[in-house]
């Protein structure tokens, strides 16, 4: 993916007017959005000011702390009812070491990308969110750490797991790893058509279970 395109990804555009935008429309603090981030309120600031710049992890999570997507939060604007996606229209970015691409829509309940991990690219980062996880090896070997399991992936192997177990992504293979890989924006307008009413069931629990911690729910 990364490597056949034959064009150098672009680099990250600055997010920052996005990200405070974002964190107001929702009505939170910082201090309340930080919390729901597992960040410090300093560093989210940095953030919010444009003197950091998120990884592509910190990035999706990000986007699903504030029902959003990726693209919503680089300025993107992909057609919003075409439900094709062409190859020749999307732009490689650039965060964290990661390269990606777009491949899915907006005002969707799903976020789907396809990415390029290169070697020892963001291999101390471990996370957890609610929602879910499907990845899908195409190239290179694929490192994925679940809770206390490890895991080593071949191309054609796929893995779905619940993404409140910690976990992390890392390029085994020293070409580096190309994978599809979707997750949930739980907190999106149209989540609760698309999720069953058991998993639905599931994420209220757990948003309740943490509400306590912030005075009100937790989406993310």
């Amino acid at each position: 993916m990364g490597q056949d395109t034959g064009e150098p990804g672009m680099a990250l555009p600055s997010i920052a007017p996005q990200l405070r935008d974002l964190r107001r429309q929702r009505g939170l603090t910082l201090e309340a959005a930080a919390r729901r981030l597992d960040l410090s309120p300093a560093y989210l600031s940095r953030l919010e000011t444009g003197q950091r710049q998120p990884s592509l992890p910190m990035l999706l999570t990000l986007a699903r702390t504030y029902g959003s997507t990726v693209s919503d939060l680089l300025g993107e604007a992909p057609p919003e009812h075409d439900p094709v996606i062409r190859a020749s229209e999307v732009e490689s970015l650039q965060a964290g070491g990661w390269t990606y691409w777009q491949a899915s829509g907006p005002q969707r309940a799903m976020q789907a990308l396809r990415v390029h991990v290169p070697p020892n690219a963001q291999d101390d980062l471990v996370r957890t969110h609610t929602g879910e996880e499907w990845l899908h090896v195409l190239s290179g070997r694929l490192g994925l750490a679940l809770g206390e399991d490890q895991h080593v992936l071949q191309p054609g192997d796929s893995a779905h797991y619940d993404s409140l177990t910690p976990h992390r992504i890392t390029a085994v293979s020293p070409e580096g790893v190309d994978l599809l890989f979707v997750h949930t924006l739980l907190q999106s307008p149209t989540s609760d058509l698309c999720l069953g009413g058991v998993r639905r069931s599931a994420w209220q629990a757990a948003k309740q279970r943490k509400a306590p911690s912030e005075g009100r729910a937790h989406g993310g």
